[in-house]
């Protein structure tokens, strides 16, 4: 029997697992409610949970020997003001459809240990993608209980993929026109933390005597407005951030300004280079009028590269739920996650999928098809890994055919600064 019949019996099972999933949502590193559900779920199906460290993440394998397959789930949610189903404590929510991802590779997974008979699938549940909560992970850095802010950042330094030979994602598009994506890129992006530092006075009685951060924000962001007309449309660059504080009181001079943005691109090269222009804009701006700036830099999350054979494969699977022109094939994307780092060093893929209506990260982010947002795309992931373990020199020659764009010195480097 095929997974996918065994995923078609069990559909009313896997709805009612989302729906709890859903309802669930907890900000990255913190999800351990999510983890506990999920947990209890493999062990009642005979199944261990292995514990992979940095509060949340853990895996669960099946099947035995080569090819190695892994598949990747995402387990948090993120702040979203004024959604339904958001925390009363912290306003996390599933507006970005994570809690999809794990109930589709968890159903996957249950369904492949009844069906495959060679090869091995180990699926990893990976906390921490959304870069939100920054507070709160810069603790656990200093408490050594992570060493970065993503999640699959610190389990691909730690060598928890080591073992699979490719990786397979998976996350929703939201709301649109189209069935599913594939070959979709990422973009890369740094974080940036922006202080622009004044001299506070009297608003009224003493501004000669002030130095305004405000006004060198303000001379900032012009020049950032200007800089715009340079980036090429090729490298998909964007820059876009928010004033975390503006001054102190409205009575003086704003002394201090401190200003949060992600500088994104496609382009490795092109982000290297504009993240610079942002810092001598912001460096010069304020020199201008007797301020100063200075600047933190957290390096995010790096390009996506997919893995073309791999969607050749999915691409199959797809069409057996929709015709060729609904696949959104080859979009270019400006968002960005940890799973482009994992693509340095693994083949890997991410595909998107339906069955959404509102927009991600929106308070309107809602499941109003089950069929689309669960069922089929597990039946697309189980039928491709039927199809690369029946097919093994499919994965041999990708093994072959695949270059590190990285070593993990040179990486190591980058993303410790």
């Amino acid at each position: 029997m095929k997974a996918e019949t065994l995923l078609e019996k069990r559909k009313e099972e896997i709805y009612a697992l989302g729906d709890q999933l859903f309802r669930t949502p907890e900000l990255g590193y913190k999800e351990l409610k999510t983890k506990a559900i999920l947990t209890e779920l493999f062990e009642r199906n005979g199944l261990t949970v292995k514990d992979l460290g940095f509060e949340t993440a853990f895996s669960v394998t099946i099947g035995s020997g080569s090819p190695h397959i892994g598949l990747i789930a995402e387990l948090d949610a993120l702040p979203t003001l004024g959604h339904p189903f958001a925390s009363k404590t912290d306003h996390a929510a599933h507006s970005c459809g994570h809690s999809t991802q794990g109930t589709i590779m968890a159903s996957v997974l249950l369904a492949l240990k009844d069906t495959i008979r060679k090869g091995t699938v180990t699926l990893y549940f990976t906390p921490a993608e959304e870069f939100t909560d920054i507070t709160y992970r810069k603790k656990l850095i200093r408490e050594k209980k992570i060493r970065y802010i993503g999640g699959k950042i610190n389990m691909l330094t730690a060598g928890c993929f080591d073992d699979a030979d490719i990786l397979i994602h998976l996350h929703t598009m939201g709301q649109g026109a189209f069935h599913f994506s594939l070959n979709t890129s990422l973009a890369g992006f740094i974080y940036k933390e922006i202080t622009f530092h004044g001299l506070a006075a009297h608003a009224a009685v003493l501004p000669h005597k002030g130095i305004n951060a405000l006004n060198a924000f303000v001379l900032f962001d012009n020049a950032m407005n200007m800089l715009r007309e340079t980036f090429e449309e090729k490298d998909c660059i964007r820059i876009h951030g928010m004033i975390r504080e503006g001054g102190q009181t409205v009575n003086s001079i704003p002394e201090r300004v401190v200003y949060e943005c992600y500088v994104r691109s496609r382009n490795e090269t092109a982000l290297l280079s504009t993240a610079e222009k942002v810092d001598n804009a912001a460096k010069h701006a304020a020199k201008a009028i007797g301020a100063r700036a200075s600047i933190r830099n957290t390096p995010g999350y790096l390009p996506m590269v997919q893995n073309r054979r791999i969607n050749d494969v999915i691409r199959r699977e797809m069409l057996k739920y929709c015709r060729l022109e609904e696949i959104n094939d080859n979009e270019v994307s400006q968002a960005a996650g940890d799973i482009g780092d994992v693509s340095i060093f693994k083949p890997t893929v991410q595909f998107g999928y339906s069955g959404f209506a509102g927009s991600c990260h929106g308070k309107d982010l809602c499941v109003v098809d089950n069929t689309r947002a669960y069922l089929e795309p597990a039946k697309v992931v189980a039928g491709t890994v039927e199809y690369l373990l029946s097919h093994p020199t499919i994965i041999e020659t990708i093994l072959k055919e695949f270059e590190p764009r990285m070593t993990m010195e040179e990486y190591l480097a980058y993303v410790n600064g």
